[in-house]
């Protein structure tokens, strides 16, 4: 196993580093994004149904405004800490410049696990966090979003209690929400379609072909989910997905919709059955998930995923990665030196925030898109930031993963250096 302690925000510092020296800038040019500009850690008191009052630790931190408001989700989770959303906030800076959307970097999130809370529970703490975080949100300030663990019913739950202390309904101030209180149509799909996109943009350059590509998806929430059920639809044999309790396997390719559907009713992977379908509980599904004789990995599950534990034993001809930090430093270089091609999270799953973008500019209008017209305007956007990305990769001779870097340092720093810093 890795000996040092993994810490997300170090890893983050460590590819800004190599990028930003590929770049050729000065440290000046670039060490504000070392640090973020606000950090906010808040205890917010909730009244259980049993009358107890239990305190839970809440965060958000603000990365960098330079190219505009901060935007960045919201994520309950037991294992939430400070280091964790430092990291996420600022690859939300790095993920929106390489989307090129006028947003800066941010997040949030509470440590509880909330499959342990009701239903009153969870609504209490959602909206005792609003109120604590309340005087540093608003839809031209921060707008978060839906996370791990979070939905379009807490951002709902968000917007009332937000409007309802500024007396005046603010759709705008979350994204992500019920389309019924101004979400977008396609929100929802969004990070999954995005990574669909992203997969088939790598493999047309790599001259490689969707219909038929063995594909293995680690996680089958929102993103790993949805991303398997579109690429299935483009033609790629799904061999392998895992949730919480294991892994399914089955070399002819599943029966993605069947999973897909069953998974839908809240149930775990570990109670389907059919025949020709293997099922590995965890952690051993898990790892077998991950080092698949695929053409496509797909890690679509939390960070610190592929270790350097993992990396030598990765098959997969090409990753595309649809959670936010799945890979560490140690596992990229190995990865790199055999040859895998790993398209990053800021890229490969830009598609949530992007489409987030597209609804807020909805609520600011108050004039809302078909679903048609959603899907087209982020297709277009993912196709600009892949080639952008690619391109940039093969004039630096570098890997994605740096070029993806370079690309968005270079637009935060450009935008800095235009506005200048203010002294008071």
């Amino acid at each position: 196993m890795e000996n040092k302690k993994y810490n997300p925000y170090d890893q983050m510092l460590a590819v800004l580093e190599t990028a930003a020296k590929k770049l050729g800038l000065n440290e000046n040019d670039y060490v504000a994004l070392k640090y973020p500009e606000k950090q906010l850690q808040v205890s917010v008191p909730v009244i259980m149904d049993d009358g107890s009052v239990r305190v839970f630790e809440g965060y958000r931190v603000q990365h960098n405004s330079a190219r505009g408001p901060y935007k960045g989700g919201i994520r309950y989770h037991q294992d939430a800490d400070m280091d964790e959303v430092k990291a996420l906030a600022a690859w939300m800076s790095f993920k929106c410049a390489v989307a090129n959307i006028p947003y800066g970097g941010g997040k949030g999130g509470v440590k509880v696990d909330p499959t342990l809370l009701s239903k009153a529970e969870l609504e209490r703490l959602t909206r005792n966090f609003t109120i604590a975080i309340a005087p540093v949100i608003g839809e031209y300030i921060d707008i978060p979003a839906p996370d791990v663990n979070t939905n379009a019913e807490i951002m709902g739950w968000i917007v009332d209690t937000y409007s309802r202390l500024n007396g005046k309904y603010t759709p705008g101030v979350v994204t992500g929400k019920p389309v019924t209180i101004g979400g977008s149509l396609g929100r929802a799909e969004a990070t999954g379609r995005g990574v669909m996109l992203t997969a088939k943009e790598i493999l047309k350059a790599l001259n490689m072909k969707l219909k038929g590509c063995r594909t293995a998806v680690q996680g089958n929430g929102n993103v790993g989910g949805i991303a398997a059920q579109l690429l299935a639809e483009e033609g790629a044999k799904i061999v392998a997905i895992s949730d919480v309790s294991g892994g399914l396997f089955c070399e002819a390719g599943l029966p993605i919709e069947e999973v897909l559907a069953f998974s839908k009713q809240r149930k775990l992977l570990k109670d389907f059955h059919k025949d020709g379908v293997k099922f590995v509980p965890n952690p051993e599904g898990n790892q077998q998930v991950l080092t698949y004789d695929v053409d496509l990995l797909v890690p679509a599950a939390l960070e610190n995923q592929i270790t350097k534990d993992h990396a030598a034993q990765i098959k997969a001809k090409v990753i595309v990665e649809g959670a936010n930090g799945p890979t560490t430093v140690e596992a990229d270089e190995i990865l790199e030196k055999k040859g895998i091609i790993a398209v990053p999270d800021i890229l490969a799953n830009c598609g949530g925030v992007v489409v987030s973008y597209f609804e807020w500019v909805q609520n600011l209008a108050n004039y809302y898109w078909t679903e048609k017209e959603v899907n087209e305007k982020l297709e277009e956007k993912m196709t600009i930031a892949f080639k952008g990305v690619y391109d940039m990769s093969k004039a630096q001779n570098c890997s994605l993963r740096t070029a993806a870097y370079m690309v968005a340092i270079e637009r935060i720093a450009a935008a800095k250096k235009l506005k200048g810093y203010y002294f008071g």
